[in-house]
Order: structure tokens, then sequence, then C-alpha cells
């Protein structure tokens, strides 16, 4: 299944790494969301950033969204669980910024609230997603979709990608 998907979308891949070795090459940085075990993935792909990879490299500036739970408590109980990441995109995102989203659903009512923000803002969003891409695809400058609807299916394949992301990304800025 995920041979397929990747021998299938090969050049979104290329694509979304490219945007976001672009975003740090000018010296920005990649926004995650996701809720549950999309949140988890989010997190994990950010660490691989602001760590490291495969290279022994300095950090580049990545972010999840949900890992500060006090701004999301706040902004879930003063304007609504659906606001959690939107209002954290307007308070972080620069121009150049770039917003990656992760839902296996492509319907998370707060992972779509984000996407819209960024596309105000004029920023670039990518997405891995499941199913059909859901009511976020339209929102999305290149997105990965692993057309299964179950979510341990689209949740390992998304890794897998994510990783292929993070790998792209740093041979491209750290390669000798």
């Amino acid at each position: 299944m995920a041979e397929q998907v990747l021998a299938e979308q090969s050049a979104t891949i290329n694509t979304m790494a490219n945007v976001l070795i672009a975003c740090y090459q000018q010296g920005h940085k990649a926004i995650f969301c996701g809720n549950g075990g999309s949140a988890a993935d989010a997190q994990h792909l950010a660490a691989e950033f602001v760590g490291r990879y495969l290279i022994d490299r300095r950090p580049i500036p990545a972010l999840a969204l949900h890992t500060d739970t006090s701004t999301l408590t706040a902004v879930g109980n003063d304007y609504g669980y659906d606001q959690v990441f939107s209002r954290q995109v307007q308070a972080h995102m620069n121009p150049g910024d770039v917003l990656v989203c992760l839902t296996t659903s492509g319907n998370s009512v707060n992972v779509i609230k984000a996407a819209e923000v960024a596309r105000e803002l004029g920023n670039p969003v990518l997405a891995l997603l499941g199913g059909d891409g859901g009511k976020i695809l339209p929102l999305c400058d290149h997105a990965l979709v692993v057309p299964f609807k179950l979510p341990y299916l689209v949740q390992e394949i998304s890794m897998l990608v994510g990783h292929l992301l993070c790998d792209l990304t740093e041979q491209a800025l750290f390669a000798k």
C-alpha cells in the first residue's frame, strides 16, 4: 500500500519538499498542526527539523502548535476549540513561513481554520491527508492524499512521507 502511494505521488512529495526547502533557504519556519495521532505526528516531524533527522546540522525552525498547552487551553476556553490553531497561526506565522497540516479525514475544523488563516496571510499550506482529502483539500497549495479511510493506515503512510520530506530537506540544505 505504502509503495503504491509513494509511486503515485512522488511528484507531490518532491514539490512539498521543495516548498519546505525554499522556506528554510529564505530563513523562515514550518508550522505544524493536527489532532490526536496527527498531533503526535506533527510534533514528531517538527522535532526532526529542530533536532535532526539523519544529518548532524544546525537546527531549522519548526513549531507544532498543539504543544503549548496553556495557549491551547486558553484559546479553547475563550474562543472555542475550533480556533486553537488559527489564533496561533495569526500570532506566529510570518511571511514566507509554511503551514503543514496533518488530518486523517481532512475535515478537522480547527485544522481547516488554521489553513484558512494561512491562506489569508498569503502563506503556503501543505498537508498530509487521508480518504478523499476532505474539506481542507481546496485550501492546500500541495497535499499528499493517502487514499484510505482507516486512520492508522493514513498515519503510518503520512509518517513515512513526513520522514521523506525531512530527508529531502536535509539533503538539499546540508549534504556536502
